[in-house]
């Protein structure tokens, strides 16, 4: 089949593909090579779009992170997933998703995501600079042709109107009088024509450079934080303490380069804790922890902590998370012995303070059964129905321990961790009574109870509180805090500063006008801006001495013909047309002249700012 080609073309795209290869006048396309391929690779990962969707697969990669439980935050939950998953827990653990945040991977993405924004920042910036020295473009020919356009007449020579344009559009703003709001070019034209030109908007640029600069603030500063972090939480009874050191921590996390003997050794005592609840609703109002505070080679200090009002002592933060009650029991075997002594944190699980929690018995003597102890803390007990009870109120002003009893075997040298606020029920059989119900204690302070079954005893001591504690140390997050901000003002900056130019040309008057100067002026700006005709007002007013300006938009209709026809606009070129002697609706004063009819040039020249409401 024949294809078919216009007589006179023929060259090496048309040539006949059965040719043979080495025909003269063949083209050879050149090989890349091994440096052509590194720099497309490095031209692609550079590119903006290869960086939003590397910022995007990050946001993806953070998501397993918080399905699976993570080793560094909860090493029992990850244990007792792979219990739970025999199958399945061994491959999410070679593929990293019990560590996604500190995995090969997830790295990977991270510092692609860098590199590519170094890459991107780098080459703008280096335009960018170019472009603030420059000088803005000079005064175009017709300035009728713009969106924004005024006029009016001077009595001062042109050079020195276009010296007062250039100084008013240098002129800052009064918040901040020493930074120019325009970069000013003016021009002798010649034949006494002087012209002023301004170029503002460069800030909306700079604006988007901080922006990307402070991301990569962010990530630098994030990173490092989490290489030199740590983070633990420690539960401290009223009367006790607990020093800053890691096997004082019920948990801890740490920073790849973070040293745990780096920390400061100081200990924490809870002398008092006091909280306040309003007495109608029963809602908490305020907690204080009253403690004593000793760091090296320094005196005890005594200090408070409240929520939201951390304190701060060797380098961290140490923040008030939540508090309860820890009942004091001593539980004695069936051998009289003392099996466990001490007390047990009990978790709020209402706004009264219902507390939960668990006993565990591991180191009873002669064979006897291990034991474990389950049930209710009541602060304020009130008996609503026979063997129904409940807390009316958090303050503890009737206490009541309301227990079941447990024995085998606990679990404890199973090697799995274990929540030291549940039983394993598994090995356990509870305590029943003869007509086949559970068996349950009800314990008030300085009471003691026969455990069923002759396991023991339990005596109820005392009720002192206790609270949670997090300590918090970041170095990085007062850049964090800087960066952010940072990123803030330059998306605020790229987003509203606005992209203008303005022109003022000066040129001697002809005609009626003979003497004096007649000043045109004309804006353009990047999009639709509302506010850059009242700027070139301002700027006018500002400039011409004995004459206000005059302004005006062009409206363009639909053409008929060739020739482009137009509304009547405000023209700032001197033409045969008198000026008006009244002033015009809208106050424009007297001296001031518009034209009926667009000069030849601007008729034969289309536009190119249609504005709003009108019609190419």
């Amino acid at each position: 089949m024949s294809t078919y080609r216009p007589e006179g073309l023929d060259d090496a795209f048309t040539r006949d593909v059965d040719a043979p290869a080495d025909a003269p006048g063949d083209v050879r396309l050149p090989t890349l090579g091994l440096v052509g391929w590194l720099r497309w690779a490095w031209r692609q990962l550079t590119s903006m779009r290869v960086a939003l969707l590397l910022l995007m697969l990050l946001a993806v990669a953070a998501v397993p992170g918080t399905l699976f439980p993570q080793r560094a935050q909860d090493p029992a939950g990850v244990a007792e997933y792979l219990v739970d998953h025999p199958t399945t827990g061994p491959w999410l653990d070679r593929l990293g998703l019990f560590g996604v945040y500190s995995s090969v991977w997830f790295s990977a993405i991270y510092l692609l995501l860098f590199v590519s924004l170094v890459g991107c920042i780098l080459p703008r910036t280096r335009v960018h600079l170019a472009g603030v020295r420059g000088r803005p473009p000079r005064t175009p020919r017709r300035l009728g042709r713009f969106p924004a356009l005024g006029g009016g007449l001077s009595d001062d020579t042109p050079q020195a109107v276009a010296a007062r344009a250039a100084a008013v559009m240098r002129r800052g703003w009064a918040w901040l009088p020493f930074v120019p709001t325009y970069r000013v070019d003016v021009h002798d034209e010649g034949g006494g024509t002087w012209s002023a030109a301004g170029e503002r908007g460069y800030l909306r640029e700079t604006g988007n450079l901080v922006f990307h600069l402070a991301l990569v603030g962010l990530l630098v500063s994030v990173a490092t934080g989490q290489m030199l972090h740590y983070r633990g939480q420690a539960i401290v009874v009223q009367g006790r303490g607990f020093a800053n050191a890691q096997v004082d921590y019920d948990t801890f996390e740490q920073g790849t380069a973070f040293d745990p003997a780096d920390l400061v050794p100081f200990t924490l005592r809870l002398d008092d804790f006091e909280s306040r609840f309003d007495p109608d609703t029963l809602q908490s109002r305020d907690f204080t922890a009253h403690v004593t505070l000793t760091e090296p080679g320094q005196e005890p200090q005594e200090r408070t902590i409240k929520v939201n009002h951390p304190l701060a002592a060797g380098g961290a933060k140490v923040y008030l998370q939540g508090n309860g009650y820890a009942p004091e029991v001593t539980v004695r075997d069936a051998a009289g012995e003392v099996a466990f002594a001490g007390a047990v944190p009990f978790l709020p699980e209402d706004e009264v303070y219902t507390s939960r929690g668990v006993i565990k018995v591991p180191d009873v003597s002669g064979g006897q059964e291990q034991v474990g102890v389950m049930g209710y803390l009541l602060p304020t007990a009130r008996e609503m129905a026979p063997g129904f009870w409940r807390s009316t109120d958090p303050q503890p002003t009737d206490p009541l321990l309301v227990l079941s009893v447990w024995s085998g075997n606990l679990g404890l040298d199973t090697g799995v961790p274990q929540n030291v606020y549940e039983l394993d029920e598994s090995r356990l059989e509870q305590s029943v009574d003869e007509a086949g119900d559970a068996v349950t204690l009800y314990v008030r302070p300085g009471e003691t109870v026969e455990l069923p079954d002759g396991l023991g005893t339990l005596t109820f001591d005392g009720l002192p509180r206790f609270v949670a504690l997090d300590l918090r140390h970041d170095p990085a997050l007062p850049f964090v805090l800087v960066f952010a901000l940072l990123a803030f003002a330059g998306l605020a900056a790229s987003l509203f500063a606005p992209r203008r130019r303005v022109w003022v040309r000066a040129a001697p008057g002809t005609g009626d006008d003979a003497g004096r100067t007649v000043v045109s002026a004309a804006g353009l700006a990047r999009g639709d801006d509302v506010g850059l005709q009242p700027e070139l007002d301002r700027l006018l007013a500002a400039t011409l001495t004995s004459t206000a300006p005059t302004s005006g938009i062009p409206t363009r209709t639909t053409p008929t013909s060739t020739t482009p026809t137009s509304t009547t606009p405000t023209s700032t070129a001197p033409t045969s047309t008198a000026p008006t002697s009244t002033a015009p609706a809208g106050g424009a004063p007297a001296g001031t002249r518009t034209s009926t009819t667009p000069t030849a040039d601007e008729a034969a020249t289309p536009s190119p700012t249609v504005p709003r409401g009108s019609t190419p």
